[in-house]
C-alpha cells in the first residue's frame, strides 16, 4: 500500500510544469543555477543523495527527500528549502546562499515554482541534466554565417564584410574614423606583423608608391617576412605556456630541449600551416609516427616536435618531486592549457565537482582527461628524462663510434704514457728515501689501490709525496704533464666530430599503453570511484543525444590508442561550436588590443558575451572555409577600414562605438625591448636555436646578454627577465590566454633609470652622432643628428619646432653639465655627446616609442 501511494504522489507531479510566463522565474534559468552553485554537491552530483533529496529537477525538488516535500508551490513560508536556507543549515559549509538569491528563490516559490521546459521521467544516480536553456547559450550554438549587410549609398569605406558588420551594429549613424596616414599604417602593420618598426628603405617604399594596391602589397610582404612567425609565435607560446624550466618547486629545473617546439611553432606560421593541421600535430603528432621513433625523416620530426605543446605544463617529477600528487597536478594543468587553448573553457572547474556555471559535468572532466591519460599516466608516469626522444640515426651511431675509436687510440697512447711517465717519477723521488724504504714505498704505490696491503697504505698515507698521481705528475715532471695534456686535447679534439646528439621534448605514449580512467572523488587521485570511463568530448559540445565517444586502440601508428588524433580531428572538423570561434577571437585580440569576446579564456557563462557575434562568426566560418589559413584571417582584418582608419573618431553620436576609431595600444614587452634594440642598431635577427640565458645583476634584476629577439630568452619560471615582466610578460604557472595591461610607475623607473635603457640610449646615441670629420658642433649638424636621431625612433621627420625644442634641450644640458660635478673631467664635446644620449633616451621612452596608433 506504501508503494501504490508513493507511486500515485509521483504520477500527481507531471513532469512538465506549467510554463514560465515572460516576466516571470523560472526554475531552469533562475533557480537552478542557484543551487547549482551551492547545492547539487550533496543533492545530486554525486551517487548517494544526502537527506534523500534530489535537487536536479525541479520535480524531484518539489518531491523532497527524507524530511518531507522541498517546496509548496505558491507558498514560500510553508517550503522546507526556504526555511533550510534562511536558518544556514544548507548549504552546510561556511559559504552561504546570499540574501538576494533566497529572496530570488522566495518570489520563484510565491509566482507558483514555474519551469519553462519539460524535464526527463528520471536521471540516474549522480547524472547531470543540461537543460534546453543550457544548450541555448550562444558559445555552443553551431557556428552560423550571417547575412552580410548590402552596401547602401552612404557606406564607401565598407571596405570588406567586417566594415559592414561592424557598421551595422554600431546603427544607422555609424561612422568610421578617417583613414590613418601612409606612415602610421605602415608601423601599425609592421609592428603588428613582425614585432619591429620598418627599415627606412620600407618606409620610403610604401610612401612612394602610387598604385592603387600599394597598401595591399605592403601588407602581404610583412606577411611574407620570417619575423611573421616571431611576432604571431610569441603569441601562441603565451597560450601554450611556453617555458624553458620544470617549475612546480624551487629546484625549477631548466629544459634544455624545449626550445625544438618554439622553433617548430615559428616555422608553422611562416609556412601558413593549416591551422586544423597545426592542432592536430600538437595534440596527437606521435600518433601519427610509425614506432619505433628511430632514423626518423624531417616530417616525422616535425609531428614529434610539435606535441612538445603537452610538455609545457609544469612538472614537478623533473624539478625533485614525483610524488603522485605532482604527477596529477602536471596532467591536470594539461587539460587547462588545452581547454583554455582550443575550447576557451574553465574545465579545470570541474575537476572536483560539476561546474558550478557551465554545462561541464565533472564526469566528463575526467571522460576529456581518458584521451590523454595512456600518455600522461600518473600509475606509470615517466619523468622528463625519461621521456626524450633521441634524434641519433643509425648512421650517426656508426659515426660517433668511428670516431670513438680513434678517440680511443690516442687515449690508450696517454693511458701508457702516463704509466711510464708515473713510474720514472716515481723511481726518483724514493732516491729521496732512507734505502730501506724505496723498495717497499715504490712496490705500495704501483700495486692496484684494491690490491694493497694495509702495511703497504700505510706507508703511502706516512709519505704522501710518493703517492704520485695523473692529477700530481706536473710537481714531478712538468714536460711529461704537459703532454699528457696535449694527448687530452688531441681525444677530445677528434670526439668533437662525433655527430651531434639532439633530443625532443615530445609526448608519446608507451607501447600499447593500458589505462583505466575512472572519475575521482572531490578530484582526489586517491579516491577512484565507478565504472571505467570512456573517452569522450564534452557532452555540450554536441547536439543532445550525439556525443562524441573515441575509440580505444585506432591510432593511426601502431601501438597506440590513437584518442587524441581522434579527439584533434574532432575539434577541426568544422562542426566544432568553440575551436574557430576561439581563435579567431584571439587573432581579433592581437590586432586590437581585447578580443570580440573580452575573455578570450572563458566563452562560458561567467565570460563576456561578444561584443559583436555576427562578426565572431563570420571570422570563424571564413577562417574554416579558407582551409584554417591564418595569414588570410589576417589580411581580411588588416584590409578593413576598421583596421586602416586612424585613432580620432570622426564625432557624432558614433564616437563612442569600440570600433569608430583605432584603439591606441601600448607595445607589449617583447616588442618594447626588440624596437629600442632596432633603433640603436644592436639588433640581431638570428633566428631559432637555444635560448639565451639569462644573468642576474647585483639588484637581483635579470637580464639578456645577448641582443636577440626577446622571443629567444630562457623562461625560467623563477626568473624573469626584469625588463619583460614590468611591461606585463606572464611567468608561466600554467599558461597566459591573456595579457594584462598595466601603467605602472615601475614600468617608468625601469625606462628611465634601468640598465638596458639606459646603454641603448648611449648605443643609439653613438649610432646618431656618426664619425665626425670636423668639429661636430655646428649647429647644422646637431640639426642633422636631431633629423636622423627623431627618423630612426619614430620612421619619420621632425618638424621644424622638434628641432628647435630638441637644440635648445641639448643645449640646457650641456649648460647643467658645465656646473655638475660629473661634467668637470669632460671636455666640450664629451658633454655634447652626453647631451645626445639623453635626448635619445627621452626618445624611446616617449610614449609615441611605447604605443602605437
Amino acid at each position: 500500500m506504501a508503494f501504490s501511494l508513493a507511486m500515485m504522489a509521483l504520477f500527481l507531479i507531471p513532469a512538465r510544469a506549467e510554463t514560465a510566463g515572460e516576466s516571470g522565474l523560472s526554475f531552469e534559468r533562475h533557480v537552478r543555477p542557484i543551487l547549482k552553485e551551492y547545492c547539487l554537491d550533496c543533492h545530486g552530483a554525486g551517487r548517494e543523495l544526502k537527506g534523500g533529496l534530489d535537487l536536479r529537477l525541479r520535480r524531484t525538488l518539489v518531491e523532497g527527500g527524507e524530511s518531507g516535500r522541498g517546496l509548496v508551490p505558491g507558498h514560500p513560508g510553508e517550503s522546507l528549502i526556504v526555511q533550510l536556507l534562511e536558518e544556514g543549515e544548507m548549504p552546510p559549509s561556511e559559504k552561504k546562499v546570499s540574501v538576494e538569491k533566497i529572496d530570488m528563490i522566495k518570489r520563484w516559490i510565491a509566482e507558483g515554482a514555474l519551469a519553462e521546459g519539460e524535464e526527463p521521467a528520471a536521471l540516474a544516480p549522480g547524472e547531470v541534466y543540461i537543460t534546453p536553456e543550457e544548450r541555448a547559450y550562444w558559445a555552443f550554438q553551431p557556428v552560423k554565417r550571417p547575412e552580410i549587410p548590402t552596401r547602401g549609398g552612404g557606406e564607401a569605406r565598407w571596405r570588406t564584410p567586417i566594415d559592414a558588420l561592424v557598421a551595422k551594429a554600431g546603427g544607422d549613424d555609424f561612422e568610421f574614423a578617417p583613414d590613418a596616414d601612409r606612415l602610421t599604417l605602415i608601423r601599425r602593420v609592421a609592428l603588428g606583423l613582425t614585432g619591429l618598426p620598418p627599415t627606412e628603405a620600407e618606409v620610403a617604399s610604401f610612401l612612394e608608391d602610387p598604385s592603387a594596391d600599394a597598401y595591399a602589397r605592403m601588407v602581404d610582404r610583412y606577411l611574407e617576412s620570417p619575423h611573421y612567425g616571431e611576432r604571431l609565435g610569441r603569441h601562441w607560446l603565451d597560450v601554450a605556456g611556453y617555458a624553458d624550466s620544470e617549475g612546480a618547486t624551487n629546484a625549477d629545473r631548466p629544459r634544455s630541449w624545449a626550445w625544438p617546439y618554439r622553433d617548430y611553432v615559428i616555422r608553422s606560421l611562416n609556412a601558413d600551416k593549416p591551422f586544423d593541421e597545426f592542432i592536430v600535430e600538437q595534440l596527437a603528432g606521435d600518433e601519427l609516427v610509425d614506432r619505433p621513433h628511430k632514423n626518423l625523416r624531417p616530417d616525422e620530426i616535425e609531428k614529434l616536435t610539435a606535441t612538445g605543446f603537452l610538455r609545457m605544463a609544469a612538472d614537478g617529477t623533473g624539478s625533485g618531486d614525483d610524488s603522485e600528487a605532482s604527477r596529477n597536478k602536471t596532467l591536470g594543468d594539461t587539460l587547462k592549457m588545452v581547454s583554455s587553448a582550443f575550447l576557451g573553457l574553465t574545465l579545470e572547474c570541474a575537476q572536483c565537482h560539476d561546474h558550478r556555471y557551465d554545462p561541464i559535468p565533472q564526469r566528463d572532466y575526467f571522460q576529456l582527461r581518458a584521451i590523454f591519460e595512456p600518455a600522461l599516466n600518473p600509475k606509470q608516469w615517466r619523468r622528463p628524462a625519461q621521456r626524450l626522444v633521441s634524434l641519433y640515426t643509425d648512421e650517426d651511431h656508426e659515426r660517433a663510434a668511428e670516431v670513438e675509436a680513434e678517440a680511443k687510440v690516442i687515449l690508450e697512447k696517454r693511458s701508457k704514457l702516463e704509466e711510464q711517465y708515473i713510474e720514472e717519477a716515481l723511481r726518483k723521488e724514493v732516491e729521496n728515501f732512507a734505502p730501506d724504504l724505496r723498495e717497499p714505498l715504490f712496490a705500495a704505490r704501483m700495486t692496484a689501490p684494491r690490491e694493497r696491503t694495509e702495511r703497504q697504505k700505510e706507508l703511502l698515507s706516512q709519505y704522501p709525496s710518493a703517492n704520485i698521481t695523473g692529477g700530481n705528475l706536473y710537481q714531478y715532471n712538468q714536460k711529461a704533464a704537459d703532454e699528457l695534456k696535449r694527448l687530452d686535447a688531441a681525444a677530445a679534439k677528434v670526439r668533437e666530430e662525433k655527430p651531434y646528439h639532439a633530443y625532443l621534448r615530445a609526448l608519446t605514449e608507451p607501447v600499447n599503453a593500458e589505462t583505466e580512467s575512472r572519475l575521482y572523488h572531490r578530484g582526489d587521485f586517491r579516491q577512484p570511484v565507478g565504472e571505467p570511463l570512456e573517452p569522450a568530448a564534452l557532452t555540450i559540445t554536441a547536439p543532445p543525444g550525439r556525443r562524441t565517444i573515441f575509440p580505444s586502440n585506432a591510432g593511426q601508428a601502431e601501438g597506440t590508442t590513437g584518442r587524441r588524433t581522434a579527439f584533434a580531428k574532432w575539434l577541426t572538423s568544422g562542426r566544432h561550436p568553440l575551436v574557430a570561434r576561439v581563435l579567431v577571437n584571439r587573432v581579433w585580440m592581437h590586432h586590437f588590443g581585447a578580443g570580440l569576446v573580452g575573455t578570450p579564456g572563458d566563452f562560458g557563462v561567467l565570460g563576456k558575451r561578444p561584443q559583436n557575434q555576427p562578426l565572431l562568426d563570420y571570422l570563424a566560418d571564413e577562417f574554416v572555409a579558407g582551409g584554417w589559413s591564418l595569414k588570410r584571417l589576417h589580411r581580411r582584418i588588416l584590409l578593413s577600414s576598421v583596421y586602416r582608419q586612424g585613432s580620432v573618431a570622426s564625432g557624432g553620436s558614433s564616437a563612442a562605438h569600440a570600433y569608430a576609431r583605432w584603439p591606441v595600444q601600448r607595445l607589449d614587452a617583447e616588442t618594447i625591448r626588440d624596437r629600442t634594440l632596432a633603433v640603436s642598431g644592436l639588433l640581431d635577427r638570428e633566428m631559432h636555436g637555444p635560448p639565451i640565458p639569462v644573468v642576474e645583476n647585483d639588484a637581483g634584476q635579470f637580464s639578456l646578454g645577448l641582443p636577440r629577439r626577446s622571443l629567444y630568452a630562457q623562461n625560467r619560471r623563477t626568473q624573469p627577465v626584469s625588463l619583460l615582466q614590468s611591461f606585463d610578460a606572464p611567468v608561466m604557472e600554467t599558461n597566459c590566454v591573456q595579457r594584462t595591461n598595466s601603467n605602472s610607475a615601475t614600468q617608468a623607473l625601469m625606462v628611465m633609470n634601468g640598465d638596458f635603457h639606459s646603454a641603448q640610449a648611449e648605443t643609439f646615441a653613438e649610432r646618431v652622432w656618426g664619425d665626425d670629420e670636423g668639429d661636430g658642433k655646428g649647429s647644422g649638424r646637431m640639426t642633422d643628428r636631431i633629423r636622423l636621431a627623431f627618423a630612426l625612433a619614430y620612421g619619420r621627420t621632425a618638424t621644424g619646432d622638434e628641432v628647435r625644442r630638441s637644440l635648445d634641450f641639448l643645449e640646457r644640458q650641456v649648460a647643467f653639465l658645465d656646473t655638475a660635478a660629473a661634467g668637470k673631467e669632460m671636455g666640450s664635446e664629451q658633454k655634447l655627446k652626453a647631451a645626445m644620449t639623453r635626448l635619445c633616451h627621452a626618445l624611446i621612452s616617449s610614449n609615441e616609442f611605447l604605443y602605437v596608433d
